[in-house]
């Protein structure tokens, strides 16, 4: 059988390729093994809207009620962060989510989660991984005897999230505040709890589609095309929010149609929380984040970190330490007063609760932001290259022999995952290659899209010549 790895954020494989009912029993098994060998004896099991998502659902179900675990099965689709609130509200013991995120429509996966609510830490991963077996051996108990044992209880996950939501923010306030919104679920599990949640918005890709109309469901730009332009043809419209298939990432747009991303989302949350709400903590970003956080941070006098690339490492510092804002580039972001875990709707909520309270558009709120940090944008390209070549590249990075992009000189490095050089006056470009495929993500900030193309394309020429 082939070994199973668990990458940034779960194990993923295509379906009936890797993605079979014999490896999610192998993977179930040692989900099993762990929660035993740590004292559990429980666990809540979400699926998203990906094919098969219920059976794959229920054949882990059954592999943990052979080992007498109790399983709390969602009984629809539901998100990421649902799965990971109802796992902290029911004081299970880990959480499983049947779900490949954002991936294309062919793969589906396997994401844990912790009692705390959030991802669970790298390590305790390494530890189920260690305990996959190379052939399933345990039985799957059929739904039936396993709820007639007391070892399954259906649960209705959006309810409960639902439920935190309307005690968590002042939605009657979102709701009447002349907002309209126009929501892309992607054809993801963020579909009808937005529905419940903001029943006067315009809606687009919300209804099941397990094929994702042959689209991977990730909320950037280029994936979105529809909902600006629905947005840019509706002059009533005032925002667009977007999310993932598991619906645990979000993409904004402004009332122009204008995307606004992860970097911008950010400092826009950051201002909310310690403004209006009045809260404080640690601010944590990913290495890819723009540095502009730091710039916000320090202006708020708020300590500020950056880790490696990966959700799982802000989660992780929000186990033991006071966070107010985390996020990544890639849409994943965090707050105080929730869950440990990315929430593409939760965050999408404040955004409007912050319009709400200020009675501004995103275009005026990220206008405030900018009078603060000063004007950016931000970019970035994939550089499909032979294996040989990209490891290449990253050896010059290494040794330090990349001195200029183009005609701009190198003033500083930063080499925390991948390698950042820092340019002038704000500039920087950021080198870091995928682990899994042989390609070279290339991060470029300047005050202008010329800029930042500029940087880029003179990035392509100095590191393929």
């Amino acid at each position: 059988m082939n070994k199973i790895k668990f990458g940034t954020d779960g194990w993923r494989a295509i379906i009936a390729k890797d993605y079979t009912v014999e490896n999610v029993r192998r993977v179930s098994e040692a989900t099993a093994d762990w929660i035993l060998k740590n004292g559990g004896n429980s666990a809540v099991i979400g699926y998203d809207c990906r094919f098969a998502g219920k059976m794959f659902a229920e054949t882990t179900a059954g592999v943990l009620a052979s080992k007498g675990i109790k399983s709390i099965l969602s009984d629809r689709f539901a998100s990421t962060p649902m799965v990971s609130l109802a796992t902290l509200k029911t004081n299970s013991t880990l959480g499983v989510v049947i779900t490949a995120s954002h991936n294309p429509p062919d793969y589906n996966g396997y994401k844990l989660k912790s009692s705390l609510g959030g991802p669970m830490i790298p390590a305790q991963i390494a530890e189920v991984e260690a305990l996959i077996p190379d052939t399933a051996s345990t039985p799957v108990m059929s739904v039936e005897q396993a709820q007639a044992e007391g070892l399954l209880e259906y649960m209705d996950l959006e309810q409960m999230y639902i439920d935190h939501v309307e005690a968590n923010f002042d939605m009657d306030l979102i709701r009447n505040a002349g907002i309209k919104l126009a929501y892309d679920a992607m054809y993801g599990a963020g579909q009808s709890a937005v529905k419940r949640l903001l029943p006067d918005s315009v809606f687009l890709h919300c209804e099941v589609n397990p094929s994702f109309n042959g689209q991977a469901p990730e909320p950037i730009h280029r994936n979105l095309t529809e909902l600006s332009n629905t947005i840019k043809n509706d002059p009533s419209i005032h925002a667009g929010l977007a999310n993932d298939g598991d619906a645990d990432r979000i993409g904004m747009y402004d009332e122009n149609g204008n995307f606004v991303d992860s970097h911008r989302l950010l400092l826009l949350l950051l201002k909310y929380m310690k403004e209006y709400k009045k809260e404080d903590g640690k601010v944590v970003v990913t290495f890819s984040v723009t540095d502009k956080m730091k710039t916000l941070a320090e202006h708020y006098d708020l300590d500020f970190e950056v880790t490696k690339i990966g959700f799982k490492y802000i989660a992780e510092i929000m186990t033991h330490t006071d966070l107010l804002v985390g996020g990544e580039e890639s849409g994943g972001l965090a707050v105080k007063g929730h869950i440990p875990e990315r929430d593409g709707i939760w965050m999408g909520l404040l955004i409007l609760e912050f319009m709400a309270k200020t009675g501004k558009s995103l275009t005026e709120l990220l206008e405030e932001i900018y009078a603060i940090v000063g004007p950016f944008e931000y970019d970035r390209d994939d550089l499909h290259l032979a294996e040989s070549k990209k490891q290449e590249i990253i050896e010059k990075c290494k040794a330090g022999s990349i001195t200029s992009i183009g005609s701009y000189p190198i003033i500083g490095t930063q080499d925390i995952d991948g390698y950042r050089f820092i340019l002038d006056e704000g500039k920087w470009v950021m080198i870091r290659p995928s682990g899994t495929e042989p390609v070279l993500r290339v991060y470029a900030q300047g005050s202008t899209h010329e800029e930042v193309r500029r940087i880029l394309d003179a990035t392509h020429t100095s590191l393929l010549n």
